[in-house]
């Protein structure tokens, strides 16, 4: 009797313990998503990451892998090539690289980040350069060898009817363009404005003037959210997943950026808070340009977008325009309503 009961327990016990394993079993796998950042992990980008400690991407049962990158240029041919299905990357840049491609476009733009672009190059006043462009003549200015500030410029030089050489450029690397500036070794150098918070934690904002490229004109659409040919035909719903988880998150971080900068620094532990902090600041400064008012964050006006498109054909004397269709596709982005949001 003992022994038919413990038998009886016994394999009670068992089905309790092996019922979990056939319920994870049954759980809906999740669709495998890897995303480049168009370079290191900042403020910046910090609903991206408030997007995943919160399990946003999940929710829309994705699994979002989100590595560094090397540059909003380069982070186009890192989806071209395959190795990713979506990043952040520049999109003056993007309509250069659908100019060079035949066919169906292997990336767009889903989902406008930047809604302008944060382009400055910033100069030290000590060195004469003020808040005026003309005081750049015949200065050193820094910049990467492959940076969307820098291939920029002609289009500022035009509006301002300067030379493409007014200026002299000094390549360098990403991670030694602080140094330069603060040696003295140039006499500024090109940033994301808000990239350039690590500049001002080392050198006082009053002995330093920005150049915004938006000041002298110059209204540019700058990184957005890009996605594979792939993943947009035969995936949409992945997309469009993606796309919601973020937009979530990018109004919660506008509302409490601590949370977000928090979540960042789970990712990123040696990240100074309030530093990061003052970059998102700058930051969100451009994704709610003035025009999201009217359509919210995310979406573009077409006229801006051709006019962009136009600029960097005939800047850049490109053989064919990429039509702006092609360029930007808004057909997975989330309701207007919740891409609005209260400044």
């Amino acid at each position: 009797m003992q022994r038919r009961l413990f038998l009886t327990t016994s394999a009670a016990a068992v089905s309790a313990l092996a019922a979990p394993a056939v319920w994870s079993q049954s759980a809906p796998k999740l669709t495998p998503v890897k995303f480049t950042l168009d370079f290191r992990i900042t403020g910046q980008t910090s609903p991206f990451f408030l997007a995943q400690s919160r399990g946003y991407y999940k929710d829309e049962g994705l699994d979002v892998s989100i590595d560094v990158g090397s540059g909003s240029v380069a982070s186009i041919t890192r989806i071209a090539s395959g190795v990713y299905q979506m990043g952040l990357g520049d999109i003056s840049s993007l309509v250069e690289f659908q100019a060079s491609q035949s066919g169906t476009p292997l990336v767009q733009a889903v989902y406008q980040y930047y809604n302008r672009a944060p382009f400055a190059i910033i100069g030290r006043k000590d060195r004469g350069i003020t808040s005026d462009f003309r005081s750049l003549e015949g200065k050193k200015i820094a910049a990467a060898a492959v940076e969307s500030t820098r291939r920029a410029w002609p289009m500022v030089a035009r509006k301002l009817r300067l030379k493409d050489d007014y200026f002299q450029w000094s390549t360098t690397d990403f991670s030694s363009r602080d140094n330069v500036v603060v040696r003295g070794d140039v006499d500024g150098a090109t940033y994301f404005h808000d990239s350039a918070v690590s500049l001002f934690a080392r050198m006082k904002l009053d002995d330093l003037s920005v150049l915004q490229y938006t000041q002298a004109g110059v209204n540019l659409y700058g990184n957005a959210i890009l996605a594979s040919n792939a993943i947009v035909t035969q995936n949409p719903a992945a997309v469009a997943g993606f796309l919601r988880a973020t937009n979530r998150a990018i109004r919660e971080s506008m509302s409490d950026p601590a949370a977000a900068i928090a979540a960042t620094k789970m990712r990123e532990p040696i990240l100074n808070e309030a530093v990061e902090l003052e970059r998102w600041r700058i930051t969100r400064q451009y994704i709610a340009a003035a025009d999201t008012r009217s359509h919210g964050v995310g979406d573009v006006l077409k006229r801006t977008l051709e006019q962009q498109v136009d600029e960097v054909v005939d800047v850049f004397g490109l053989k064919t325009r990429p039509g702006v269709e092609g360029i930007f596709n808004r057909a997975m982005l989330p309701p207007v309503g919740e891409r609005m949001f209260t400044a």
